[in-house]
């Protein structure tokens, strides 16, 4: 969990500044972008090109070999045919700077990286269509076997234990549950913790391992229109999640967020689980799991946004995008229970598929 004050809070100036001094660019156009954790600007230099100027918070800076991980991830994927971000070097040639900076809590460092823009819009702010949900599930499957191929000196560090955001973590939620005091989501959030204990935790062993990406969301997956009138993914964001864990795990986290943006969210789960299977089809234990490891991943998302709202109530309305949406949700997955959810969802990427 992200400490107090870790996140940075440069001035436009300050970026714009970096940018001159690290990558010999003139910033004709730099603004901030919302984020998380970190700090991101855009920018468009006076000698050609669009870039993201992503400024790691203070606690992630203490990592810089997990980050030079995260960093070869990305690329290696655009090697092989995946729309990710690049690094440009500095002028000195290399990948990342750090930086320190008293962002008014006294002087702390931050690893600077710039990286590559890439165009299109978040599938948050487009209809999400079967198909497209279909090529969101493809593209999860895609991007986890081409990871797993991945080579790279400091690949142990993605063993990240007790990161509180792996659902392998997801019992080490129990903690933090006490921001819900007083709200009904309490109750639900504990019985989805001991479901898992009891149903998901024994049935490990038998979950094909993997490297996750581990935040494929709504804001995370950019989009192009196509010739066909519906979209494209044009862009996979942010891989600072990324850790040891399962396949079913991106699996169910591609399902929770699309969720998020879908007028019927139980819909979601059938086209995002067969354009999934058409790479990587399901085993036994990973289809009896998906149910609760998607209610996991939405308490997960809850309960961590409301603790991170205590450390940057500044940041409220970026933290809570999931919340709005995510409650209701929740809850409506929990009543109509594993059965019917299943149900819903296997008869529907069964029909999918047989369309294909």
């Amino acid at each position: 969990m992200s400490k107090k004050h870790s996140k940075p809070n440069f001035s436009q100036s300050q970026a714009s500044e970096m940018v001159k001094r690290l990558f010999r660019l003139t910033p004709s156009e730099i603004h901030s972008l919302p984020s998380y954790s970190d700090q991101n600007f855009y920018v468009a230099a006076v000698e050609g090109g669009e870039y993201i100027l992503k400024i790691m918070n203070s606690e992630h800076t203490m990592n810089p070999n997990l980050i030079e991980v995260q960093t070869y991830a990305m690329s290696f994927l655009q090697q092989n045919g995946l729309p990710c971000q690049t690094v440009l070097p500095t002028s000195s040639g290399h990948l990342m700077s750090l930086e320190e900076m008293d962002c008014g809590y006294g002087c702390q460092k931050y690893l600077v990286r710039l990286l590559t823009y890439l165009p299109g819009t978040t599938i948050s702010k487009v209809p999400l269509t079967p198909q497209l949900l279909y090529e969101t599930g493809k593209t999860a499957a895609r991007m986890d076997t081409i990871l797993q191929k991945m080579e790279h000196p400091h690949l142990t560090l993605l063993h990240r234990e007790n990161f509180i955001w792996s659902l392998s973590s997801f019992t080490l939620l129990e903690p933090y549950i006490s921001v819900l005091d007083g709200d009904p989501l309490q109750e639900v959030v504990k019985s989805v913790i001991h479901q898992y204990k009891i149903s998901v935790l024994p049935k490990h062993p038998s979950f094909r391992k993997c490297i996750n990406h581990g935040d494929f969301n709504d804001l995370n997956i950019l989009v192009q229109p196509c010739e066909s009138d519906g979209y494209r993914i044009s862009g996979i964001l942010d891989f600072g999640d990324m850790n040891s864990g399962y396949y079913i795990y991106e699996l169910a986290i591609t399902v929770t967020y699309m969720m998020i943006e879908h007028p019927r969210p139980i819909e979601v789960g059938g086209p995002v689980l067969a354009g999934w299977e058409s790479v990587l089809p399901l085993n036994e234990a990973e289809k009896e799991c998906l149910y609760v490891l998607v209610l996991s991943r939405f308490c997960q998302s809850l309960v961590i946004a409301r603790y991170a709202v205590t450390l940057n109530p500044e940041n409220r309305e970026y933290l809570m995008t999931t919340s709005k949406k995510g409650v209701h949700i929740l809850h409506q997955l929990w009543e109509l229970g594993k059965e019917h959810v299943e149900k819903v969802w296997f008869q529907s990427a069964a029909q999918f598929s047989d369309g294909k």
